[in-house]
């Protein structure tokens, strides 16, 4: 079976390319922006018996050209940023993901690919208040002021209308923030990860959760709906979404030069949270994670979504834990920062 994966130097794209070589049967093609980009291609190149081919994803022609002879297209190629720079780097992302699913969806078609296995996310889900029921696959967010929730939510609803249009074989699945190791560049989650080995709670942990599930889990979840007879979307999570509080405690468990939170902060906190974020970005270092527009988004309320047609219909399960997969981003990111030269953290 012949399978292009594209975004393959992501975090997710990476490791499900990993995942997709260690089972039988595979002949993995993985698309990158730039052939010449040695950072991108290297670890790939290293993975062994995998071939790579140049792709832009709005960009129909190489489109074409990668999915000759493809029987199973993996479109996990998306920027993921909740900080951006600018409009201008808001608007790429938001067409990468909706004219990327069009022109990929479409290429898709005329290829004659038997399935599409299409990334998206729980940021498509609607949160959730407290006390109130977890959301499954049928729920839809209707709050789109985040950009990348918005990216992610019109693109595989985009996705859905296409693949009605074409009679396309898809299958779409949701996970949580993605951890854990296989990265070469950071992601939002990376990110928060980061901040906290960094202090970014030292003061205290909002009272907000984030929903997380290993890449590697992601990858596997990815394979069984390629292999399995199934349609349809699927959240792809761990069963709790932990709270920053949870996040703080287990990385300084981990390792207690992290520091940990010392409270959970008052809830009328969290209006402040984009001026914290933006000191803690300039007195220690950490990375921006919080924005205006993200805080209001998910104050008072909850990630919270079930994985259980995942579970009932792809027999999937997380297999590493919050502390194990934790663990492993954290060595992944001291490997990180040594490379780029940074001053050593916890």
């Amino acid at each position: 079976m012949k399978v292009l994966v594209t975004g393959a130097n992501g975090h997710l794209g990476y490791n499900l390319c990993k995942a997709l070589l260690a089972r039988p049967g595979y002949e993995v093609r993985a698309s990158v922006r730039s052939l010449g980009d040695a950072a991108k291609t290297a670890p790939l190149r290293a993975l062994g018996g995998i071939e790579l081919a140049e792709l832009n994803v709005r960009d129909r022609a190489q489109f074409d050209a990668a999915l000759m002879g493809i029987d199973i297209l993996f479109h996990v190629a998306a920027t993921y940023a909740i900080v951006t720079k600018g409009a201008a780097e808001t608007e790429d992302m938001i067409r990468d993901s909706v004219e990327g699913v069009d022109v990929a969806l479409n290429a898709a078609a005329s290829a004659g690919v038997r399935k599409v296995v299409l990334t998206s996310s729980v940021v498509t889900l609607p949160l959730r208040r407290p006390g109130e029921p977890p959301a499954t696959e049928a729920d839809w967010t209707s709050d789109l002021r985040v950009p990348y929730n918005r990216a992610k939510t019109e693109a595989e609803q985009a996705a859905w209308r296409i693949a009605a249009k074409h009679k396309l074989n898809l299958v779409t699945v949701l996970p949580g923030g993605v951890g854990g190791p296989g990265f070469q560049r950071r992601t939002p989650t990376i990110d928060m990860v980061e901040g906290i080995m960094l202090g970014s709670l030292r003061l205290g942990a909002p009272p907000l959760n984030f929903s997380y599930v290993d890449a590697r889990d992601v990858a596997e979840a990815h394979a069984l709906a390629a292999e399995k007879d199934v349609a349809g979307r699927f959240i792809v999570t761990n069963d709790q979404g932990p709270s920053l509080m949870e996040y703080s405690r287990t990385l300084h468990d981990i390792d207690p030069a992290v520091p940990a939170a010392p409270m959970v902060m008052p809830g009328f906190m969290n209006r402040f949270l984009p001026l914290l974020d933006v000191m803690n970005a300039k007195l220690i270092g950490s990375p921006r994670f919080a924005t205006a527009a993200g805080i209001a988004t998910v104050d008072g309320r909850l990630f919270n979504c079930s994985n259980m047609r995942a579970r009932r219909e792809l027999g999937w399960a997380p297999k590493f834990t919050l502390r194990e997969s934790l663990a492993e981003t954290m060595q992944a990111l001291r490997a990180l920062r040594r490379a780029e030269g940074k001053r050593r953290m916890a």
